[in-house]
Parts: C-alpha cells; structure tokens; sequence
C-alpha cells in the first residue's frame, strides 16, 4: 500500500519552512508522497487576510515542481465548508482506497487536538506525524495513539510573518520558492 502523507495548511502563502518540513518527511519519514492539501478555511483561524483559494492552490503547484515526491491537493475546496479534517481523511480514504493516508501536523496543533471534531477517530485511523514548533510543549500525551513527534529541524518562518513584511514594504523574496514570490510580486504583494 502506498503511504501518502497529508500535510494541511492555508499556504497563504506557502513559504520555504513548508517545503523544507514535507522534504524532510518525504526523504525520513517512510512515506511514497507528501501532499499539500490546501485548505479553504480552518474552522479554529479567522479568515481574514485569506488569499483567493486558487491563489494559494497555484501558488503550491508553482512551489513544488520538479520534485516528484510532492503533490497537491484542493479536495477540500469541493467539501461542506467549513472543512473538518476528520471529513477530509474519510473522504479521500474512500477516493483512493489503495492508499493509507498519514497525517502531518505542528506541535501547536497537538496543544489543541482534543478540540478537533473527531480527534479521537482521527487517532483510531490514521498516524500522526507531529512536526515540533518553538512555542508548542511538542510532547504527545499518554493516551495519544499512533501519534508521534519527527525529529525536524525548526524552522521559524510563517506566512503571517512573510504577509505583514509585505504590508510593511520589506522584500521577503527568499522566504518563498521563487514562483512563488514572482506570482506575490505579480499580484503587489511583493
């Protein structure tokens, strides 16, 4: 069975601390494909400030070209807004039966995964491959199954930072891939 890692976000944009953690576990974490699956909105953020959904899907599809362990994914843009993680992995399960999906998620998502819907079956499911984050305790509790935290290097870049040093006239080109940065650039973000 190929293993595909779901790696969820907003990508808004996608940005080099990204693509370095789905490298990182493409190449270390036993799996076929890293998958970029771009969300339309995370029902626990605001969605202000939210780039155009198929901004964001083209601006991943430029970001990860060339590198054939990569994809990307807009299933979400045809699901019940908002989208539900648990809904998501139900569904592509159904889709691509051959598959078994592993999910990537950060540290400050593991501080908060009891909220999630359906955490639990999540669990029950699938593997969690927890990325670790500066700000997060990054340490999986007891009663987590098949939950379990990589040994990524950190990387502490976000889209929030790239976005405000946009509106603040600062050229962050190199915190993109460069399509990326040229489609911002095109769009006067850049």
């Amino acid at each position: 069975m190929r293993r595909v890692a779901l790696f969820f976000g907003s990508f808004n944009p996608i940005h080099i601390g990204h693509l370095a953690l789905g490298n990182y576990v493409a190449e270390f974490g036993g799996v076929d494909e890293v998958r970029f699956v771009v969300s339309p909105h995370n029902p626990l953020k605001e969605r202000g400030g939210l780039m155009d959904d198929e901004f964001r899907l083209e601006m991943v599809r430029r970001a990860i070209e060339g590198y054939p362990k990569f994809g990307v994914s807009d299933v979400e843009f045809r699901l019940p807004k908002p989208s539900y993680t648990y809904d998501t992995l139900t569904f592509m399960s159904q889709e691509e039966p051959d598959v078994k999906f592993v999910l990537i998620m950060g540290g400050d998502n593991l501080d908060l995964f009891r909220k999630w819907r359906n955490y639990d079956k999540i669990m029950e499911q699938y593997e969690v491959l927890v990325y670790p984050r500066p700000d997060s305790s990054n340490e999986v509790p007891d009663d987590y199954k098949n939950v379990s935290v990589i040994d990524a290097p950190l990387i502490e870049v976000s889209s929030t930072f790239i976005r405000e040093s946009l509106r603040d006239g600062k050229d962050v080109r190199f915190f993109m891939p460069q399509g990326v940065a040229e489609m911002m650039s095109q769009n006067s973000f850049l």
